[in-house]
C-alpha cells in the first residue's frame, strides 16, 4: 500500500508554547485518519502544516510525495480542504460560487454533480445569504471536493447538519475512500470518528497519546462493560442480587447501573436472580465502552483539558 502522508518528529512552537512536540505518524492511500484532541492539543497546527499553510520548525513531512512547505500549485491542485467556514461571498448564488472556485483547479468535478453530492440541487440558483447554516456548510463541503482531490482535509465537516444530513454526509465521505481518495478528518463528534475512521490519532499537549483503529483504542483502554436496568417493586431482599456481583454497583430509586470487567458472569447472575424471584428487569441493556468514553479517559490521563 502506498503512503499518502509521512510525518516524522514534527515540531512547531509559538513563542514559549510548543504546539506540536515531535509527533510521527503516517496515512496510507485510501485511508480515513481522524485526528482528535481537546482545544490546544495541536490538531489545527498539524493539519495546517500538512496543507502547506503553516511552516514547521523541524521534522520531516511528506504529503503525496511532496514537502508541503515548498509545494507549488501542482501540489495544491491535488488536495481539497474543507475549512470550518470557507467565508464565501454570500451575494453569489450557490452555482456561481462553485463555478468561480472551480476555475482554480486544472481538474474539476461538474457543478451539477457537486450539487447532487451535497444535496443542494434545489438551491443552485439561490443566493448563499438565503441559505441556512447547515446548507452553507454543504457549500463548504462542495468546495473541498470541486477539484476532484486525491487527498481531502475535513475540518469539522458536519457542524450545523441535522442528524439525517450528517448520516448522508458520512455516506459521501465513505464513497470517496471507495474511489481511492484519502481523508484526514478533525471532528468533535466522536460517533463521527468511530463511524468513518480507519484509524484514530489522539493528540494532547502537542503529543500523540494514542493511535490505532477505534476497536484497538477501545481494547487498550479499561475494558469495562456497563449493565443497566430498572427494578420493579419487589419484596425479595436485594442482597441476593447485589452481593455476588463482581462489578461496581450504583443506583438511584429503582435504576441500577453496574460497571464490570466480568459482564458475562454478572449478567448471568442478574438474569437468573430475576427469573428466580419472578420479575422483569425494565430497560435491561449491556454496553461496552464507546470511542467517546475511551477518548475522555485518554485526555484525562494526559492531564489536558477536554
Amino acid at each position: 500500500m502506498t503512503t499518502a502522508i509521512e510525518v516524522s518528529n514534527l515540531t512547531k512552537t509559538y513563542g514559549d508554547f510548543r504546539a506540536v512536540d515531535g509527533i510521527s505518524f503516517s496515512v496510507e492511500e485510501g485511508e480515513v485518519l481522524a485526528i482528535l484532541g481537546p482545544n490546544g492539543a495541536g490538531k489545527s497546527t498539524t493539519v495546517e502544516v500538512l496543507e502547506g499553510h503553516r511552516v514547521r520548525d523541524s521534522g520531516r513531512v511528506e504529503v503525496l510525495g511532496v514537502d508541503p512547505g515548498t509545494g507549488d500549485r501542482r501540489f495544491r491542485d491535488r488536495i481539497g480542504i474543507v475549512l470550518q467556514s470557507a467565508g464565501v461571498d454570500t451575494e453569489f448564488t450557490v452555482r456561481e460560487v462553485l463555478e468561480l472556485y472551480g476555475f482554480a483547479y486544472s481538474r474539476r468535478r461538474g457543478v451539477d454533480e457537486l450539487l447532487a453530492l451535497v444535496e443542494l440541487e434545489e438551491k443552485a440558483d439561490e443566493r448563499v445569504a438565503s441559505l441556512s447554516g447547515g446548507q452553507q456548510r454543504r457549500i463548504d463541503l462542495a468546495l473541498g471536493l470541486i477539484g476532484d482531490p486525491e487527498l481531502i482535509f475535513l475540518d469539522e465537516p458536519t457542524t450545523g447538519f441535522d442528524p439525517a444530513a450528517r448520516r448522508r454526509s458520512w455516506d459521501l465521505i465513505s464513497n470517496l475512500t471507495s474511489l481511492g481518495r484519502t481523508v484526514v478528518l478533525t471532528t468533535h463528534y466522536l460517533d463521527e470518528a468511530e463511524h468513518l475512521a480507519d484509524r484514530v490519532l489522539v493528540l494532547a499537549g502537542g503529543r500523540i497519546v494514542a493511535e490505532g483503529t477505534p476497536a484497538e483504542l477501545r481494547a487498550s483502554a479499561d475494558a469495562s462493560t456497563t449493565i443497566r436496568f430498572d427494578l420493579p417493586t419487589v419484596d425479595a431482599p436485594l442482597s441476593g442480587l447485589l452481593d455476588p456481583l463482581s462489578g461496581t454497583v450504583t443506583g438511584r430509586d429503582r435504576a441500577v447501573e453496574i460497571v464490570t470487567s466480568a459482564p458475562t458472569a454478572d449478567l448471568a447472575h442478574i438474569t437468573a436472580w430475576a427469573i428466580d424471584v419472578g420479575i422483569e428487569l425494565g430497560g435491561l441493556s449491556v454496553a461496552s465502552r464507546d470511542l467517546e468514553s475511551v477518548y475522555l479517559q485518554l485526555v484525562a490521563e494526559s492531564g489536558a483539558d477536554s
